[in-house]
């Protein structure tokens, strides 16, 4: 990701977080600033080690407070079940994702065809829709170039 999309993402976030009343800590900025800056839509525990990295003094309860603060003020959205780790996504435009079954990589693309899927009406008997993306699943390049490596060596 470019250095001045992380900036103007950090600069928004320090903005709505000002106007929330949230005083923007040391720590939190620490936060912020990582997951600005990451694409792999990482977990909080994910951002509590890069982070503890640069600042040894935060705890993994920060982090989650962070995440879930940004998550409330709609900076940034979730993705993925409860059961395997919330991941946080810091790009809140209409985008979907590529995700790995074997690593766990997670990366954003654009499709307009994607983007003129309609919602069919009978979801709506489960609750309301608030937001709906694609999410593709399949075996990302890296898994199977190491899939490939290692069926070579077996032979």
């Amino acid at each position: 990701m470019e250095a001045a999309q992380v900036e103007k993402r950090l600069d928004r976030w320090k903005e709505v977080a000002r106007g929330a009343g949230i005083k923007l800590t040391h720590q939190r900025l620490e936060i912020f600033r990582e997951l600005a800056g990451s694409e792999a839509h990482p977990d909080a525990e994910a951002v509590f080690r890069a982070v503890r990295d640069r600042v040894p003094t935060v705890s993994l309860d920060t982090v989650y407070r962070t995440l879930w603060r940004l998550h409330e003020l709609g900076l940034i959205t979730t993705l993925g079940p409860r059961r395997d780790g919330i991941r946080f996504d810091s790009n809140v435009e209409p985008h979907h994702h590529y995700v790995c079954v074997r690593c766990g990589l997670v990366r954003d693309f654009h499709s307009s065809e994607l983007d003129e899927l309609r919602v069919p009406v009978s979801v709506g008997d489960f609750g309301d829709v608030l937001d709906a993306r694609v999410e593709v699943r399949g075996v990302c390049s890296s898994c199977q170039h190491d899939e490939d490596t290692n069926d070579r060596r077996s032979t």
